[in-house]
């Protein structure tokens, strides 16, 4: 199984982070997600998860930030551009938002994508998992749920890093 994202100049492209146009945001926070290229699914793949998280974070946050976790997407070679406002086919968990730390409730930040706004470049690494059924997580579901669910139910998985622009 393999993974990928177009990129430009080595970089996600702006309209997914940082610098996304106002059309692209809420509450400040670019919200677009961009699409993903899955190539060799292996056979017996019923759904798949993601994950997208900014280890690069942890000296400016004090802990790894969570972009993005969604699972029980429709098997295909690829994610489309901006499925998380979408939401076809999926099941979309909590990111970084919802934090104690973070002075936002809105469910429609806290609960889909939520591009990179690094204070400088930072690295992100996206994993996608190939499972062996759906996960049947309701949406809103924690990090820890998803990654409890992948370790029984994986038959493949790929991970990819990339950059933002700080």
């Amino acid at each position: 199984m393999k993974i990928n994202v177009d990129l430009l100049g080595g970089f996600l492209p702006d309209r997914f982070g940082k610098y996304a146009p106002e059309e692209y945001r809420l509450h400040n926070q670019p919200m677009r997600s961009f699409p993903i290229h899955i190539s060799d699914l292996p056979r017996g793949t019923k759904a798949l998860a993601l994950t997208l998280i900014d280890y690069d974070a942890v000296p400016v946050a004090g802990f790894p930030w969570i972009h993005w976790i969604a699972t029980d997407f429709d098997v295909s070679n690829e994610i489309p551009e901006n499925i998380s406002n979408l939401g076809n086919g999926l099941v979309q968990g909590k990111n970084s938002n919802d934090s104690k730390f973070i002075d936002l409730d809105d469910p429609v930040v806290i609960n889909h994508y939520v591009g990179p706004t690094p204070p400088s470049d930072h690295d992100y690494t996206l994993t996608v998992y190939a499972l062996n059924n759906k996960t049947n997580l309701e949406p809103g579901f924690y990090l820890n749920e998803l990654l409890k669910k992948v370790d029984s139910m994986a038959i493949d998985q790929a991970t990819i890093k990339f950059r933002s622009r700080g």
